[in-house]
């Protein structure tokens, strides 16, 4: 059940193997022989692509919540049990991650060695089911988070940011209309945002620059700023450093919009796992002392 699970959620019998440490012909084998026992087919096969049939969809709702209940009675059974185990992949964003999260989570482990961290770095937006991710940390809004449950963390401050050699060769903008002349340095479709968040007015709008750079990472972004390639906008926790070293200059403070908050997410899947709560109960204590700012 486990093996065909991971499987469609892997979409390859090669990607399954690779999370269980089988290999492609192992995964294929078990498969076929549930497929014999069971009476039905599971799966349409291509030579890339492996997608459920009719059949493999009921029996797949089927065995993520027989595998939820069995998760929630080993919880419920092991609650007293204050020795903390097992394995939480934790997938977070590029800078946001290494320079505040990544310490952080060392503090949070310490006390418990049999925890083990898989963390993954990434500012794409990745399928938390499809990715076998226990947790996540993201930015901004969940869209469809039906399936998703979510923790507030914190909220970031934006700021709008340039090098002081960008701005003394075009000059510091006084305006958001004075940034259509400008060179801008921002995201990409499946990363950070290619638009702007200000205010004008009163109003919170989304406002696009023009897009210069496209950079798929944050970290990326923060060291193309320093270089002088153009204007920027991130999350304070990312241009703090460089803006009290002086290699990044603010511009624009009045047209800071609303920070971004940031959320603790994982999968809806019944009882939380002890070692999964004691992570998001830390990290909203971290988060209430300042250390996620």
């Amino acid at each position: 059940m486990a093996v065909f699970v991971i499987a469609a959620r892997a979409g390859t019998f090669t990607k399954a193997g690779e999370k269980l440490g089988l290999t492609k012909s192992a995964v294929g084998k078990a498969i076929a022989r549930l497929e014999e026992r069971l009476g039905f087919k599971l799966f349409h096969r291509t030579t890339r692509l492996t997608r459920l049939t009719a059949d493999g969809e009921a029996y797949m709702a089927a065995c993520v919540s027989a595998m939820n209940e069995v998760t929630s009675a080993q919880t419920a059974l092991s609650s007293n049990n204050q020795v903390l185990s097992g394995r939480l992949h934790i997938d977070m964003p590029v800078a946001f991650g290494r320079r505040v999260l990544l310490p952080v989570l060392m503090d949070i482990a310490r006390p418990h060695p049999d925890i083990h961290f898989t963390l993954t770095f990434t500012d794409a937006t990745s399928d938390l089911l499809r990715d076998d991710v226990d947790l996540a940390i993201r930015f901004g809004g969940l869209g469809d988070s039906s399936h998703l449950v979510a923790r507030r963390l914190v909220v970031q401050q934006r700021i709008i940011c340039a090098s002081p050699a960008y701005l003394r060769e075009h000059g510091t903008p006084k305006t958001l209309t004075d940034v259509s002349s400008h060179r801008c340095v921002v995201g990409t479709p499946n990363g950070p945002p290619l638009v702007w968040f200000v205010r004008e007015g009163q109003a919170e709008t989304k406002f696009t620059p023009p897009a210069t750079h496209q950079l798929s990472d944050g970290e990326a972004m923060v060291d193309a700023a320093v270089a002088g390639l153009g204007l920027v906008q991130l999350p304070l926790s990312l241009v703090r450093e460089k803006l009290q070293s002086g290699l990044l200059e603010e511009v624009l403070p009045e047209c800071a919009g609303k920070g971004v908050e940031v959320h603790a997410v994982w999968p809806h899947r019944g009882q939380l796992s002890p070692r999964l709560r004691y992570v998001v109960d830390k990290l909203v204590d971290c988060a209430a002392q300042g250390r996620l700012d």
